[in-house]
Parts: structure tokens; C-alpha cells; sequence
């Protein structure tokens, strides 16, 4: 039966690392998975900048459950070269912060493009190249379902993680699944072998919008039972996407306003909004 471990991008919940801790402890999460800190994008920082946070990180007993990257989060036909290159740096960082988890995607796909089928042999040479250069430093390439890439629903992150299967893990995101049209259930099952980590995020099929965890149609309590059947520790991260935060923009394809996310329940804070979410979670690990 699997233990599960809390963590979250607490960039929702706070811009300053010292905001992001403070988030992180209120809230009962041990871990973080960084992203965005004091207004950057983690995967741009320094080998000293990244010493520097492992040893806030350390000074106040916050672990680091894998990095937020966006690596596989350009267009199939950009350059991916200077991308890679970001990787490699990005491979000594997780190192630094004592993970062997970095969070990736399968690229965007051409707008207006309903068939992937012709990008597939590129993609997978790209992720080919992600996961040999992270295996040599022992870390592991985790693949996230996300909207418009190359692994938007089940089927296609099976023909991910069957390819490279013992080479790169998954990521299992509810609520873009829920965003593809994708049943929850049937997906987790078909990719429950090779589930690394869930993150904790709720939407709903009638609109699309993000919402409490266990409110939408995530189906979080039945979803986290299954999960809690593997072995080991299992890292649950929340991202509560209830309000718009510092740093949307730099995240999504179409650039991360307001727009993006709805905010259906109405929070006068991102800590609130962060909290809420984290509430939200315990009730749900209450009830399982």
C-alpha cells in the first residue's frame, strides 16, 4: 500500500520563497515541486542560485518532490536544440535540490491540427533524448498529460510510456484530462502501471473549469483509493489553479491571462485559494 507524500507548486500560494515555505507549512505539505520563485522560472537558475534554495529548503524541512519544468512545453516544429541545452542544466539542477523527478510534456501540436500521427516519430526522438541524458545522472523523466500536446489523453501518454517503458515515468493530471474529454477512471487504469505521481487539480466536464479538489468530476476520493493500492512513496501535488497567480503567463500556450482561469469560487487571496485547495485535499485522504 503506498505512502503518500504532500507537496505542491506553491507559486500558487505565494511569489517569495519564504511565502511559498510559509504556504507549504500552514498548510500540513512537506514537499515542493518548484516552478516559479521570487518571479523566475526555476529552470532558469544558476548552479549557485539552486545551492542556495537547497539550503532554505533544508534549513526549514521542505523537501523537493521533483521539478516543475517546462521542458516539452514549446511547439514540435520549434527549435530543439537551445531547449535541450536547457535540459542538460536543468538535469544538474535536480541534483542539486536532492530529486530524481523532473516533470515534462510531449510538445504542442501545430494549432488546428487534429491528427498528431505525423509529429509522432519527432516527438519521440525528442523524449528520447530527455530521458537518455536524465538516466545517466540517475533522474528520471516524468511525462505529464497536458492540453495540445502530443499526450493529451490516454491513449496517446500509453504510446508514451509503452515506448519508453523503464526510461521515462508518468504524471496523472486529472483535470486535463477532464479538459480533453478524457473518463477519468478508465484513464487511470489503463496508466496505473506506469503512474509515478499524481498532482491534485479538479475541473469539470461541463465547462472545463478548475475547481476544489473532490467538487468537480476528477473523481479524487475513488481515483486516490486505486492509487493508494501501488507500493511505495507516492508524492500527491497539489495545484490548485483557483485564482490567477504570479507567473500564469509564462506557463500557458496562449499566454496565461486572467481568461484562463476561471475563477468559479471567489477567493480574496492566492493564499486563500491555496489553502482552500489543501483543505480540500485532507478532507478527500480523511475519507480513504
Amino acid at each position: 500500500m503506498a505512502e503518500f507524500v504532500l507537496s505542491a507548486f506553491a507559486d500558487e500560494g505565494g511569489k517569495t520563497i519564504e511565502e511559498q515555505i510559509k504556504a507549504l507549512k500552514t498548510n500540513g505539505l512537506t514537499h515542493i515541486e518548484p516552478r516559479g520563485i521570487n518571479g523566475v522560472n526555476f529552470s532558469t537558475y544558476s548552479v549557485e542560485e539552486a545551492k542556495e534554495l537547497r539550503k532554505i529548503l533544508d534549513d526549514n524541512g521542505i523537501g523537493v518532490s521533483a521539478l516543475g519544468s517546462p521542458f516539452g512545453k514549446i511547439e514540435i516544429t520549434d527549435d530543439f536544440e537551445p531547449h535541450f541545452d536547457l535540459f542538460k542544466k536543468n538535469v544538474e539542477l535536480a541534483c542539486i535540490l536532492g530529486t530524481e523527478n523532473i516533470r515534462m510534456f510531449s510538445f504542442f501540436m501545430p494549432d488546428g491540427e487534429t491528427d498528431y500521427s505525423p509529429y509522432r516519430d519527432e516527438v519521440m526522438e525528442r523524449l528520447e533524448k530527455f530521458c537518455d541524458y536524465s538516466l545517466k545522472s540517475d533522474i528520471w523523466c516524468c511525462h505529464e498529460n497536458e492540453k495540445g500536446i502530443y499526450g493529451d489523453n490516454d491513449d496517446r501518454c500509453l504510446d508514451i510510456l509503452t515506448t519508453f517503458e523503464g526510461r521515462i515515468k508518468g504524471v496523472f493530471d486529472p483535470a486535463n484530462f477532464i479538459q480533453c474529454g478524457v473518463d477519468i477512471l478508465s484513464a487511470y487504469d489503463k496508466l496505473a502501471p506506469y503512474t509515478e505521481y499524481m498532482h491534485i487539480k479538479d475541473a469539470r466536464f461541463s465547462d472545463g473549469f478548475v475547481v476544489p479538489p473532490g467538487t468537480g468530476d476528477g473523481c479524487l476520493k475513488e481515483l486516490l483509493t486505486r492509487f493508494k493500492e501501488k507500493d511505495g512513496k507516492r508524492f500527491l501535488t497539489l495545484e490548485p489553479h483557483l485564482k490567477v497567480f504570479d507567473g500564469l503567463a509564462s506557463l500557458e500556450k496562449e499566454g496565461g491571462t486572467a481568461d484562463q482561469i476561471k475563477e468559479v469560487y471567489t477567493y480574496k487571496t492566492n493564499e486563500e485559494a491555496f489553502a482552500a485547495a489543501a483543505n480540500a485535499l485532507h478532507g478527500i485522504l480523511a475519507q480513504i
